[in-house]
């Protein structure tokens, strides 16, 4: 295992007059990963995986311990002999790549039916000023990408930044708008969508605009909304309680753990709600988990934001994921279909063991 820290890019998150306000933004490429290898003895076969931002190493060393020694094949892929911790999907991916590889498959067939061979994905920043935003946008756009995902406060001026990408970019590059709860309430949030008149057909989607606790307030925002409404969701009762109070239009889903996400997708697509793959702004092998799981999830529709190579300064993988005019490839390689950039991981490593 390593314990790594690789920080973003230059430019990568926020307008600099952002950065003091936004601290949770601008620093997390500070915050350690680590990264797992499990070698298997009877075939020599190597599998790999990433942890989450800020995974406490004893949960690591925890997993090691309970899996050392034990046979692949005695092992439920969907189910790890492990406790559901920030460890857990490190460890899965790393199964899965194992498994995969023994029997000549993606992970994404491992999860179910791969119904698609390339997933959506938009590009992604932080909070901007108009004009960076539109830059931004530029950028965007040159690399292929339909869309993007932008963080934001009820404060900041939200409907100079999304003119500003129309006159860069034009009406059809879709944006969600992520406040991360910071619309606060009802009033602001349908306020805002009625400010941004003829705008509002370059909104993807209004994420988690209130605190997420009030379902009922989430149902009525539905009904009045002049936007699709979506939720950041992480575990399959609180993806049920929202498809059932019909409090959503769309759905964010990422639980950490690719068979999580497929399971959670499953509710989303009975309910007729579409579904993307959020990220924490990765590495490549836990961006490649999340192409993997949409590839398996008919539900998993709209764009993941999945744009770790494009944000961090290395993605610790030997090839990045491929792109393709907005779309991440799924290799057809089998496992995850990513190896491990070593020297690239040895210099970002602040620990090792």
């Amino acid at each position: 295992k390593w314990k790594v820290v690789v920080p973003l890019k230059a430019d990568a998150v926020n307008s600099p007059a952002y950065d003091s306000e936004d601290e949770s933004l601008s620093w997390f490429g500070e915050v350690p990963k680590h990264i797992v290898r499990i070698h298997t003895d009877d075939s020599g076969i190597v599998g790999i995986g990433e942890t989450g931002r800020g995974c406490p190493a004893e949960q690591v060393d925890r997993a090691i311990a309970v899996l050392r020694g034990r046979a692949v094949e005695g092992i439920d892929l969907h189910a790890l002999p492990l406790e559901r911790n920030d460890a857990y999907g490190a460890f899965e991916m790393a199964l899965f790549d194992i498994v995969g590889k023994q029997l000549g498959v993606t992970a994404a067939r491992l999860l179910g039916v791969q119904v698609r061979d390339r997933v959506l994905v938009d590009f992604w920043t932080g909070r901007r000023t108009p004009e960076d935003l539109a830059r931004k946008a530029k950028e965007g756009r040159a690399l292929g990408f339909h869309g993007i995902k932008i963080k934001c406060t009820l404060e900041d001026p939200n409907v100079e930044r999304l003119r500003a990408i129309a006159d860069a970019v034009g009406p059809d590059f879709k944006v969600t708008v992520d406040p991360n709860c910071r619309f606060y309430e009802l009033r602001h949030t349908l306020e805002l969508a009625a400010a941004l008149g003829d705008l509002r057909q370059l909104v993807a989607a209004f994420e988690d605009p209130l605190p997420k606790g009030d379902l009922e307030c989430y149902a009525m925002l539905r009904q009045q909304l002049q936007v699709p409404l979506a939720l950041h969701l992480y575990n399959g009762k609180d993806v049920f309680e929202a498809v059932k109070h019909e409090a959503v239009d769309m759905l964010n889903i990422s639980p950490g753990s690719m068979v999580g996400f497929v399971k959670m997708c499953y509710i989303a697509e009975q309910a007729g709600v579409p579904v993307w793959h959020g990220s924490g702004v990765d590495l490549g092998i836990m961006d490649m988990s999340f192409v993997q799981a949409c590839a398996a999830a008919p539900a998993a529709t709209l764009p993941a934001d999945i744009v770790g190579n494009f944000v961090r300064e290395d993605d610790l993988i030997a090839a990045p994921i491929r792109m393709e005019a907005g779309y991440a490839l799924v290799p057809d390689k089998p496992g995850l279909g990513v190896e491990l950039d070593e020297e690239a991981v040895r210099r970002y490593a602040v620990a090792e063991g």
